[in-house]
């Protein structure tokens, strides 16, 4: 067995007054960018504000959306961009940038080969809400994709030779007289002050999904909610985009995620796959109440009317098997085992008569391959029937924010005329447009690959273009 691979940020003491490109941000996004960037010959530095490299993308655990892929006909799926598009269309409430999504759904096969050109192989596949088709990529593990991806660009990133300082906080874009961007200005970890310059900048800095006050600005209702984020996901790449004359999109547009465990001081994202492999959701009444995969503003709604405001999610081993994070959450005490489903009833406070009779119901839906009641038609590969069964308790919280700066399809930041900012770029959740009111489950990781390639690729040419 190899050594432990750990990443070690570049030292302080390295951090050069100018590089061709500064990207903010190390998300997947960010390393994305700044990897395509060097293969086209630029020199980039990435800029973390946080100790821990990752940012939310650490919590990602679902897979990466593609259509058309080799890995689907592989599995025997048969995919189309045409599905693909329509299925984010609807589930984002025909709100999203059109534009943005056609670049997406076309793309996303071609950033799952990039990866696997780059040795990080997605060869597995299981399905989310929204989705019609298994096009959720994920690891041959089951392994939850964030982590799994961002050890693997790090590595990149250390091969390469790509100086990434944390810590390193940006406070302000600088732009030169004729409005292009030239640099940054930024703070230290011992409080000092340091002008960087560059020839571009991207906008890697994800959402403001952990900031009370911008979710406040924009959606009081939600003020009260928990959220899935990292702490560092506070808008900051908004503010220092705004500041300087870019247009905000859709910033009252945040999602809601039907499944977080949340009963303890830190909150837990449930991954969309374990409905994908075949859990199902009941109320107290031990009923079933929705179509688990719905979308999750509609899944999220469903549990919000319920007069307890929360649900649980119920599988057994088969559904365990197929979703390994599952191992995690059972390690942290997140999941509930009974040996029979009255037993595991009893444990949960459900009657165990009612929660056999959902159960039994699903295990001749799933045989049928009709869902009488809710109309689920994915997710139903297996039933709830082999031993030990597992419950978790789960409670809708914010995930995640679809609004953000103002882009165009190659990822370039427009004001609040429409002109394109020279020089400044954004992609990831930072950027608004794509996901309309609601973003699909597998699609934030497709966008950071898909536009992250985008952001290093345009950065490169402009730069080639104008220096």
């Amino acid at each position: 067995m190899g050594e432990k691979f750990v990443f070690v940020p570049t030292p302080l003491e390295k951090l050069h007054d100018e590089y061709d490109t500064i990207v903010i941000g190390s998300g997947s996004t960010g390393l994305v960018s700044a990897i395509q960037a060097h293969e086209l010959g630029l020199k980039p530095v990435i800029l973390e504000k946080m100790d821990k490299i990752g940012g939310n993308t650490n919590r990602a655990s679902s897979g990466m959306n593609a259509a058309e892929t080799n890995v689907q006909f592989q599995h025997g799926v048969i995919d189309n961009f045409e599905d693909f598009y329509r299925e984010t269309y609807h589930g984002g409430g025909k709100l999203n940038d059109q534009k943005l999504l056609s670049y997406f759904v076309s793309h996303a096969a071609l950033a799952v080969d990039w990866l696997a050109d780059h040795d990080i192989r997605l060869d597995d596949l299981t399905i989310t809400g929204g989705m019609s088709k298994m096009r959720t990529h994920r690891p041959a593990s089951m392994a939850p994709i964030g982590a799994f991806l961002i050890k693997k660009l790090l590595k990149i990133i250390q091969q390469q030779n790509i100086p990434l300082f944390t810590k390193v906080e940006v406070t302000s874009l600088r732009k030169n007289d004729a409005g292009k961007i030239v640099g940054v200005d930024t703070r230290l970890p011992d409080g000092s002050k340091r002008t960087i310059n560059s020839k571009a900048v991207v906008l890697a800095t994800g959402g403001f999904g952990a900031s009370k006050d911008i979710i406040r600005r924009y959606r009081p209702d939600l003020a009260g909610y928990k959220t899935t984020n990292q702490p560092g996901a506070t808008g900051d790449g908004l503010e220092l985009a705004e500041s300087i004359g870019a247009e905000l999109v859709q910033m009252n547009l945040i999602q809601v995620h039907p499944t977080v465990q949340q009963d303890n001081p830190h909150t837990y994202l449930i991954g969309e796959a374990v409905r994908g492999e075949g859990a199902i959701l009941i109320n107290d009444q031990g009923k079933r109440f929705v179509n688990e995969l719905g979308t999750r503003k509609i899944v999220s709604n469903s549990i919000v009317d319920l007069p307890e405001k929360s649900a649980y999610l119920i599988f057994d081993q088969s559904v365990r098997d197929r979703v390994k994070a599952i191992e995690f959450y059972d390690h942290i005490g997140l999941v509930v085992t009974g040996e029979s489903i009255r037993e595991l009833a009893e444990k949960i406070n459900i009657d165990s008569d009612s929660l056999e009779q959902t159960i039994n119901d699903w295990n001749e839906a799933v045989v049928e391959k009709m869902d009488k009641h809710f109309e689920r038609t994915t997710g139903m590969n297996r039933g709830i029937a082999k031993k030990p069964f597992f419950a978790i308790h789960i409670a809708p919280a914010i995930h995640y924010t679809m609004g953000g700066i103002h882009i165009d399809t190659k990822t370039r930041v427009l004001d609040g005329n429409g002109n394109i900012m020279p020089g400044l770029f954004a992609a990831g959740e930072v950027a608004g447009g794509l996901h309309g009111n609601n973003r699909i489950g597998g699609n934030s990781i497709s966008e950071t690959v898909v536009f992250g390639r985008q952001a290093g690729q345009q950065s490169a040419e402009y730069i080639l273009n104008n220096h």
